[in-house]
């Protein structure tokens, strides 16, 4: 399977130094993503594939359901090298319908370290639980889950101090909340967007 993949490489690499011979060296010489994505570790659901775009374009960071936690360094680091460093313009926190993670937060089954890591979601489908009891579909209450997990993710990033900053520096960076579907390929934008002219606190729950 490995030389599978390496073959496959070769051959990508190929394909593209015939349709652009400068294309490698271009991204060698220096790295200016417009955007910075923060979305599920799914395989499914690659950033720059399903947005189109391509590699240069979108820094990434991806943990399991695309959970913001406040102490993740890992993530915070990420997002500090791309506000400080990048200055990317165009912050994406991304979601996606079926996700994987949010069906182990709502299930009664132990799964191992992941519990430790999907206890927000647990805490947000606990806030939500008026309006996740409405669906009677578990499907659908999932997926309504995984869009408030996003929204709750853009409104958590926003309160960062790397953000903080950004803005009273200036900076015109801007906090979105996508939404993937599985079935169809699309985009959803769950109009959650925060930026400089409607910084607020809970300017994305309202806009939800």
């Amino acid at each position: 399977m490995l030389n599978d993949l390496l073959d496959r490489n070769r051959t990508w690499s190929a394909e593209r130094r015939a349709a652009d011979p400068g294309f490698f060296a271009g991204l060698a010489a220096q790295q200016t993503p417009e955007f910075f994505w923060i979305g599920c570790s799914d395989s499914r659901v690659p950033a720059n594939v399903v947005a189109g775009l391509d590699p240069g374009e979108v820094f990434v960071h991806r943990n399991v359901a695309n959970v913001i936690h406040s102490s993740d360094m890992n993530m915070l680091s990420a997002l500090e090298f791309a506000v400080e460093a990048l200055k990317v313009r165009e912050i994406i926190v991304c979601g996606h319908y079926g996700c994987g993670g949010i069906r182990a937060a709502t299930e009664d089954i132990p799964h191992g370290l992941a519990d430790h890591w999907l206890e927000p979601i647990r805490r947000l489908a606990r806030q939500a639980r008026a309006e996740l009891d409405v669906l009677t579909d578990m499907e659908e209450r999932r997926d309504r889950l995984a869009e408030l997990n996003v929204i709750e993710g853009v409104a958590r990033v926003a309160e960062t101090p790397i953000m903080r900053r950004a803005w009273a520096d200036g900076q015109p960076v801007r906090l979105h909340g996508l939404i993937y579907g599985l079935r169809d390929g699309l985009l959803r934008n769950l109009e959650c967007s925060v930026g400089l002219p409607n910084l607020k606190k809970g300017a994305c729950h309202e806009a939800a």
